[in-house]
């Protein structure tokens, strides 16, 4: 260090001192708190992250161990013997390739329906006065508080035994029930999406819309034209949301679309269909190691879940703008 630098240290260090002493020590109490409050946030963060990413940390680990590996108390996350046969097998048992495309395409036909029929309720609670508004509204709540396993059997007979025109129609197995429920605002977390964009179109100005009025627009061109360009934000955050629920939702897709396979509705019984296939190809019944199952069953949500990552890193920048922009308005 030059004699030039040591001079600037010092002097930088007696003005702190000196300040410090001018303000009663008031300065290095407030110092003091501010790196303590940062060391202390830091701590937080990383505790909080590390929660959240060390089940995931443990799944990966899992998956690429051989099976002498998970009964070696001496191996905690990285495996001796690496392998994908973890892979392989999760891979064959979940029929991975059908059951992925099967969740895009029923993933993103719920998610685009559910999106355009809830931006129209929402937009109708926000700017029209009808009939027992407020008793809908109430509705729509309760739809958010009771969980779908109360009305679970009600909507199984419904569509079991479904009236068409007087002639009863079985409807399971297809996705229509999917697309029934999604329209009349009762599928999966609709009266969320409801409530979120409610609450967004409310803080629209209602100049934009007396506007367009002015111009001749009409309510449905109106909404088209002036509102839903302004509520990309929402829009996208529901649609991301309905996204992700539909495609690890078990309770509805077993209930309702039991001939199409699906990865999260395989995924609830892959440590069966695991000791089926040990069975078969050791020429036995045996059931399968608890340690061995459990590497598959991590693997195959791994498997799960890595597309969803994926689709996160893709639309990180728009999820999050559309997150801090929700209801700011100028």
């Amino acid at each position: 260090m030059t004699k030039k630098n040591k001079q600037t240290l010092s002097n930088s260090q007696r003005s702190f001192w000196e300040r410090n002493e001018a303000s009663d020590g008031i300065l290095l109490k407030e110092t003091i708190k501010k790196y303590s409050f940062s060391i202390f946030r830091a701590i937080l963060l990383f505790g909080m992250c590390f929660m959240i990413i060390q089940p995931i940390l443990n799944k990966l680990s899992l998956s690429f161990m051989a099976e002498q590996d998970l009964y070696d108390t001496t191996i905690i996350l990285v495996p001796k013997h690496f392998s994908v046969n973890n892979w392989n097998v999760a891979s064959y048992l979940l029929e991975y390739k059908d059951t992925l495309f099967n969740n895009i395409w029923v993933s993103v036909m719920v998610s685009v329906i559910q999106v355009f029929v809830c931006s129209l309720v929402g937009y109708g609670f926000s700017r029209f006065d009808f009939p027992l508004k407020k008793f809908w509204f109430f509705c729509v709540i309760l739809i958010i508080v009771i969980p779908p396993q109360t009305i679970s059997t009600s909507l199984y007979l419904h569509f079991r035994y479904f009236n068409l025109f007087g002639k009863t129609v079985n409807l399971r197995g297809t996705p229509l029930p999917y697309i029934l429920m999604c329209c009349g605002c009762m599928g999966l977390k609709n009266g969320l999406y409801i409530f979120m964009i409610r609450q967004y179109f409310m803080g629209f100005p209602y100049s934009l819309e007396e506007a367009a009025y002015v111009d001749g627009c009409g309510p449905f061109k109106t909404f088209f034209k002036i509102m839903i360009p302004g509520a990309k934000p929402i829009l996208t955050s529901c649609f991301l949301f309905s996204f992700v629920w539909q495609w690890t939702d078990a309770f509805y897709s077993s209930l309702f679309l039991g001939n199409i396979k699906l990865i999260s509705v395989r995924l609830s019984s892959l440590v069966d269909r695991f000791g089926a296939y040990l069975s078969i190809i050791n020429g036995a019944s045996m059931n399968a190691p608890v340690g061995y199952s459990n590497a598959v069953l991590s693997t195959g949500v791994l498997m799960c879940v890595i597309p969803l990552i994926i689709l996160y890193l893709f639309c990180q920048r728009l999820f999050v703008e559309s997150l801090t922009s929700t209801g700011m308005k100028e």
